[in-house]
């Protein structure tokens, strides 16, 4: 059994205790800044040694959120971001061996080049510092993101959804004994300590300087705050309107298999397609075989006219439908005019998350993954790929939907920023 909850709400000041764990995280982001690929590499075995050791423990403490969250009423989706099961504390566990396998980011000197006076520059890869993790629902986010600042050289201070507490806690306790084994600060991995949402705001104004980016993983109204309390860097990462568009030219059997997986594989995943587009000019033998797939796997369909015309079980389609990411098994469709058509759908009510284009035509293919403005643009693929691990990345922290820095899954190499060495032998400037 897990212990006990001890939150601050009953021992002590949230903001006082805030301020010492970004501290703390400051001093262990100089360490790991420093600390070697062997080092780091060393705590990421035991981690996830840990997490196969305490993987009762783990469960213990899932199955205790789960049984609040259904007293809370959450939704069947908010209960499978929830779930965890062996073959999921599993996956985390190789999640971190995977981490362990990718190369070091750190140190390494992507350009390098000497000026006419002598002097050479070059430009190596460093740690961003502290990174602070907003994260709602999936207690995997708690390793996932602990191992790769890790690996990049950051420390990073988490902060995971009410729901998840008491998991979240137990995957940290064993990610907490791979930092020791290895001989690194337990604060280059830390755990907020309370549900209180006050907590939030505190690390969205960036505990006095001691943060250097947020990263935010959560639905509308977490990214809403985000965006409005942010006093520093921030990985956009806003929810997933992502889009199927069926082309003419898309084999049936192919457009059905990449619809269904992308639609139902996991409906609560941010990579789950909310709309399927059809091209007019094969609405005829695409369009009735994909919304009947659809409904008879149990999927709500809420539809245009042309939508509504091929199958009765259709619900008439709302203007808000269109922007709705409903992390459930519920999408929207229509039929449009074209590969055109489509992408000024995609820009007109995406989130610039991820779309995927099912045809056989090249050209129209390059057509739009050139000309869709989304951080993932598939051809012929679910768009449940939007996924770090499934990236090669090992994991990821979340989906980065903004242009600045980061873009796609936040794995390693995102979790770097850069400085210039400059080598001279006396120059000065005239």
């Amino acid at each position: 059994m897990t212990a006990p909850l001890k939150t601050i709400e009953t021992t002590g000041d949230i903001a006082a205790t805030m301020q010492d764990i970004g501290r703390r995280a400051k001093a262990a982001a100089r360490v790991l800044a420093l600390a070697s690929t062997a080092q780091k590499d060393r705590a990421l075995a035991h981690m996830a040694a840990a997490i196969r050791a305490d993987k009762s423990e783990i469960l213990a403490a899932n199955v205790n959120d789960l049984a609040d969250a259904r007293t809370a009423g959450l939704t069947p989706a908010a209960l499978d971001r929830l779930t965890l099961d062996g073959a999921r504390v599993e996956a985390m566990a190789d999640g971190l061996d995977v981490v362990r396998g990718l190369t070091d980011p750190v140190g390494r000197v992507t350009e390098s080049w000497t000026r006419p006076n002598g002097m050479t520059i070059e430009r190596v890869k460093v740690p961003l510092g502290v990174v602070g993790v907003i994260y709602e629902s999936r207690p995997n986010v708690t390793a996932d993101a602990g191992a790769l600042t890790l690996k990049a050289g950051n420390a990073v201070i988490l902060r995971g959804g009410s729901d998840s507490h008491r998991s979240s806690r137990a995957i940290h306790a064993a990610l907490a004994k791979g930092l020791r084994e290895a001989k690194l600060p337990e604060a280059a991995i830390s755990l907020v300590p309370t549900r209180d949402r006050a907590a939030v705001g505190m690390m969205l104004q960036g505990l006095d300087g001691q943060i250097d980016v947020i990263v935010p993983r959560g639905g509308k109204s977490l990214v809403a705050r985000v965006q409005t309390e942010a006093r520093v860097p921030v990985f956009a990462h806003l929810e997933g309107v992502c889009h199927v568009y069926v082309d003419k030219a898309a084999s049936l059997d192919m457009a059905k298999t990449i619809v269904l997986n992308a639609k139902l594989r996991r409906t609560g995943v941010c990579g789950a397609a909310e709309t399927l587009l059809v091209d007019r000019a094969g609405a005829d033998t695409h369009l009735k075989p994909l919304i009947g797939m659809l409904l008879d796997a149990g999927c709500e369909v809420r539809g245009d006219a042309a939508v509504q015309k091929v199958d009765a079980r259709v619900k008439p389609a709302s203007e808000p439908d269109w922007s709705a990411e409903y992390l459930d098994k519920i999408i929207t469709a229509g039929v449009v005019d074209g590969v055109d058509a489509a992408i000024e759908h995609i820009e007109r009510y995406g989130t610039h998350h991820t779309d995927a284009i099912v045809t056989a035509d090249q050209s129209t293919a390059e057509k739009f993954l050139n000309e869709v403005d989304s951080a993932i643009v598939l051809h012929n693929a679910s768009t449940q790929f939007a996924d770090g691990g499934e990236f090669g990345f090992g994991a990821e922290i979340g989906i980065a939907t903004g242009k600045l820095h980061a873009r796609g899954p936040v794995g390693v190499e995102q979790l770097t920023s850069f400085k210039y060495r400059v080598r001279g032998s006396g120059q000065i400037r005239p």
